[in-house]
């Protein structure tokens, strides 16, 4: 029905391995200069064990048909990148061919439309491939949102999100309200560039044990302006990055001395949200099913 609303979600599975762009898309990165960060084996030694396990898990174990090598030379690296650019220029050209047709059918005249990806890759950096891991790499990933009418274009907005933000906006766009124990908070502030948007203070990711990351019982992040800060429980161990110094997450400052101040306030506000959000996010102590009965 031509006066219903509309919700289309597409699902691209690349830029994932194996990259298989089309060949003639590669040619144009092949020719530039891509910027990769060198691995160095102190970098590799000074990592926490569970990486050096999920490294190890990788040289072992082809996944997503990947045969990784941590030592890889400079021209496989970036032949590697160089193919994982053209799969997204051949995104990139799809997406364009998809608006167009929505604005040849007038479906963009009151549309939102929300780009973005579930994780990135590392491509070698860190000695590390594909996700599995908590470095920028892995977990940055793109937002782009276009709506001519609603929001000015041309600006990007560099306050802490997450991205599971993007739920409520989707409800509240649709003029729904999001649920009270949902954790995430709508971007639209963001978006109509009002000046009581509130930036996060910090963000959070986290990460299971799974068939990939098995040296490890939970692996946590928090990230603020400066310091992120990696914790894997069940070992007693971590990472902490100054982003503002060392943006390429090189040094690790989790044993540095200097730092301990900065990592005991990052542990502790790690650990007070991750049992806050579990337990705002089941609902369990509301839920009258779930209550124990007393006898």
């Amino acid at each position: 029905m031509d006066d219903q609303p509309l919700f289309l979600q597409i699902g691209f599975p690349g830029p994932h391995p194996p990259f298989d762009p089309i060949e003639s898309y590669t040619k144009e990165y092949m020719d530039k200069e891509l910027p990769i960060i060198p691995v160095t084996q102190e970098e590799m030694d000074a990592q926490p064990e569970t990486l050096k396990s999920l490294r190890k898990r990788m040289t072992e174990r082809f996944a997503d048909s990947i045969d990784f090598d941590p030592h890889a030379s400079e021209e496989s690296r970036k032949r590697q990148r160089a193919y994982y650019l053209a799969n997204m220029t051949m995104i990139d050209e799809k997406v364009g061919q998809i608006m167009d047709k929505l604005g040849e059918r007038g479906l963009l005249e009151n549309s939102v439309v929300l780009f973005t990806s579930d994780h990135g890759d590392c491509l070698g950096d860190h000695g590390l491939v594909e996700k599995w891991n908590m470095y920028d790499s892995s977990v940055r990933v793109p937002l782009v949102v276009w709506s001519p009418d609603r929001y000015q274009g041309g600006r990007s907005v560099d306050a802490l999100t997450q991205w599971f933000d993007i739920g409520p906006t989707i409800l509240e766009l649709a003029g729904l309200n999001p649920p009270d124990k949902m954790e995430a908070k709508s971007l639209i502030p963001f978006l109509e560039d009002r000046p009581d948007a509130d930036e996060r203070e910090y963000v959070f990711s986290e990460h299971a044990q799974d068939l990939i990351l098995q040296d490890v019982d939970h692996c946590l992040m928090i990230r603020g302006k400066r310091f992120k800060l990696v914790e894997y429980f069940g070992k007693n161990d971590g990472q902490l990055f100054d982003l503002e110094n060392d943006p390429d997450e090189l040094k690790d400052l989790w044993d540095d001395p200097n730092f301990s101040e900065e990592k005991g306030i990052l542990r502790q506000v790690l650990s007070e949200w991750f049992v806050s959000s579990t337990t705002r996010a089941t609902g369990w102590w509301k839920d009258p099913v779930a209550k124990p009965k007393v006898c």
